[in-house]
């Protein structure tokens, strides 16, 4: 907005044809003044003094910022501190077990007391009642779909993983009643998961 109000005023004040350095008697337009005139001559002057370090600001405003480093954010996952914990003593070139001596665990990291909604035998069945699929999950969220290891991941509360053309969708919340759920992307079925 302020360059297109600079580029008007100087548009309006240049109408005429003319150069500072001199052309016979039009070397200054009869309606400048002095001083406008040496403006005029030094418009690249302010753009360089004025709108280049606006933009510089604009745009290392709009840029991102990142906490750590990558090679940091390894050392915090190696060690089991964070850098809350690391300021209260953690040690981030020591171990996980070393650390845990000391007192230092990482509660966002530590699976090992908590239990996942998911773990058990799972029974994936048609309208009909007929069996699609049986799944087995661990303690550590692996899947296994007819005895065959599969990729799953978390999205929305819930676990999804896929066989061949059919997904799986099972809900964390297990006071939700019917929420787990199959599809099959081919035939366009669909049929509940029970655990067993």
């Amino acid at each position: 907005m302020l360059w297109a109000a600079f580029r008007r005023w100087s548009i309006t004040i240049t109408r005429e044809a003319w150069h500072p350095a001199g052309m016979g008697h039009r070397s200054i337009p009869p309606y400048c003044s002095q001083p406008l005139a040496k403006l005029l001559i030094n418009k690249r002057a302010i753009m360089k003094k004025i709108i280049l370090p606006v933009l510089a600001i604009l745009l290392t405003a709009q840029s991102p910022a990142f906490a750590i480093n990558d090679k940091y954010r390894k050392q915090l996952e190696q060690s089991g501190c964070t850098q809350v914990s690391e300021t209260q003593g953690c040690d981030i070139h020591k171990s996980k077990a070393e650390n845990a001596k000391a007192g230092f665990t990482n509660p966002a990291t530590d699976n090992s007391t908590t239990q996942t909604p998911y773990a058990g035998q799972w029974v994936a069945k048609s309208d009909a009642g007929a069996t699609v699929a049986t799944i087995r999950i661990d303690a550590k969220e692996q899947v296994w779909v007819n005895g065959k290891r599969v990729d799953a991941k978390r999205t929305d509360g819930t676990l999804q993983f896929h066989k061949g053309k059919l997904t799986f969708t099972l809900q964390g919340d297990r006071r939700l009643t019917g929420e787990d759920y199959w599809t099959d992307s081919d035939a366009g079925t669909k049929g509940p998961i029970e655990i067993e």
